[in-house]
């Protein structure tokens, strides 16, 4: 067998640094769910959050720690006692806990944010280490903005919170500034000229300002880093972080090059991606690569004929290894309960029996009215089961009228406790009208921030899945709904987003 080369660690910061993307917001349900998607995706370190911002993420935090038991739970803390004492309370209980501890080292930062000295800053690195390392052993420190910092401080600060104790050494370039070349080269003068960087292992944190986030992250690896720090979907604050599935499978594709391994389940990349985008309300692009619903498709007529006749003429990457689901035809109306259950194992989904039941149900009625069902059809019906939120309120029936000089109508029927409300009413368009008449059954008054359609497979007869990011009551979520029916789809996003709301404490 030949060698594998060397690992490189998958430090996954969807949780932390995704998370901080304007409307990303994800509850401590949904984080835990995505943790544990991550954990079965292999990644060697979760950082799970930043506790002392919020009473909410520390909780979501203290859950991922308490649950994940083969990778890293890793919490954020700035430099200064009190965050180092949240992100150690967080993470006590994970079985491998870390805390990561940042301080800014670039001219910039000195003059205008702390407005201290080099000496100053050095000095604050270093007691913010040693005070982490007596709480845990495994401490990573990061030099905010290393990129533009001084390259002589850059090395002085690492060898000393080196020899305080930190196991690994973080070069973020935190406003995406940096190129190829030039972060690749900051990471060899860095092996170079900080005498003990082989106590530490050389992390890099790549932002993708300029687009390079990916490309500067492969660089740095080419240089002698040995862990990346990403996010599922390249999701994160202004442009987004170096893209996880992209850094893997160019490690996996271009191994001949790269000489380097991780330890991703590399078929359970699509999976995540699905649940990250879903409980993000970040739709992703179709022509995302890996992980994009056009990333494996050919249309051009060359193309294809090369496909038919050698596939690696024009795919460099199988779409199974990366749990890419195409759109053939698997199940039809006469399809039974054995069959509809053996392919949602094929594609990695488990129900409860009466999720299964509800499923399947569902099922046989989108049967009835698309002649083809497909493996997305199917995911969307099972992940629409598999809720973490109760339903208050759900959708009984639901009549519409609308057309070109006619004002929309809705009629509709909600249950809760097992009792029946009806109601009309009318809006500018039907969705409008139909969340007043939600409104004013529920008694719910919601605002709709941002609303958005998109059909889960082709055909006229496609699943449209609505996502809608709601404000109630000064509460905003994100909510989705699918049905062949758009209406009935925004009906159900709506309904959900009100059932999340009425969950929360």
């Amino acid at each position: 067998m030949s060698d594998p080369g060397q690992r490189v660690l998958i430090f996954d910061t969807t949780l932390r640094d995704g998370e901080q993307a304007p409307g990303a917001s994800m509850n401590e349900k949904e984080k835990l769910e995505i943790a544990l998607a991550l954990e079965r995706l292999g990644v060697d370190v979760i950082e799970a959050g930043f506790p002392v911002s919020s009473p909410g993420d520390f909780q979501s935090v203290r859950k991922v720690a308490k649950t994940i038991r083969n990778s890293i739970v890793c919490g954020l803390a700035r430099s200064i006692k009190q965050d180092i004492d949240a992100a150690a309370e967080a993470v006590k209980t994970a079985r491998h806990g870390r805390i990561h501890v940042f301080l800014a080292t670039s001219k910039i930062h000195l003059e205008h944010k702390f407005k201290k000295t080099p000496e100053q800053i050095l000095q604050m690195a270093v007691d913010a280490v040693k005070y982490a390392r007596d709480k845990m052993d495994d401490i990573e420190f990061s030099p905010e903005d290393a990129t533009r910092s001084d390259k002589n401080f850059l090395y002085r600060i690492l060898e000393a919170v080196i020899k305080a104790g930190a196991r690994t050494v973080n070069i973020p370039d935190t406003v995406g500034y940096t190129i190829p070349a030039l972060y690749g080269q900051l990471i060899a003068d860095i092996k170079e000229h900080v005498p003990n960087i082989h106590q530490a292992i050389i992390s890099v944190h790549c932002h993708d300002d300029l687009g390079m986030g990916v490309a500067n992250s492969l660089a740095a690896i080419k240089n002698g880093a040995r862990q990346v720090e990403c996010t599922i979907n390249g999701i994160g604050e202004r442009a987004g972080n170096a893209s996880m599935e992209e850094i893997v499978m160019a490690l996996a594709t271009r191994r001949d090059y790269y000489g380097c391994c991780t330890g991703i389940q590399t078929k359970e990349i699509c999976r995540v991606s699905r649940l990250v985008s879903k409980a993000t309300g970040f739709v992703v692009p179709p022509n995302k690569a890996i992980v994009g619903a056009n990333a494996f498709r050919h249309e051009a007529g060359i193309h294809q004929d090369g496909m038919l006749k050698e596939r690696s003429t024009y795919e460099i990457m199988r779409p199974e290894d990366v749990g890419f689901v195409g759109t053939g035809l698997v199940l039809g109306k006469h399809s039974g309960r054995h069959a509809f259950l053996e392919r949602l194992k094929h594609l990695g989904v488990e129900l409860k029996p009466a999720q299964l039941d509800k499923a399947f149900e569902i099922f046989k009625r989108l049967a009835d009215k698309k002649k083809q069902i497909f493996d997305e059809d199917l995911l969307t019906i099972a992940e629409d089961e598999v809720k973490t939120v109760k339903d208050t309120w759900s959708l009984v029936s639901l009549k519409t009228t609308s057309g070109t000089n006619l004002k929309p109508r809705v009629e509709l029927s909600l249950k809760s406790k097992g009792k029946i409300y009806k109601t009309r009413s009318t809006g500018d368009g039907p969705v409008d009208a139909l969340y007043k008449a939600i409104d004013a059954v529920t008694q719910m008054k919601g605002e709709l921030l941002e609303y958005s359609i998109q059909s889960v497979t082709r055909g006229k007869d496609a699943i449209g899945e609505v996502t809608a990011k709601v404000k109630i009551g000064g509460k905003k979520v994100i909510a989705h709904g699918a049905s062949t029916d758009i209406l009935e789809a925004s009906a159900k996003a709506y309904l959900n987003a009100i059932n999340k709301v009425l969950s929360q404490p």
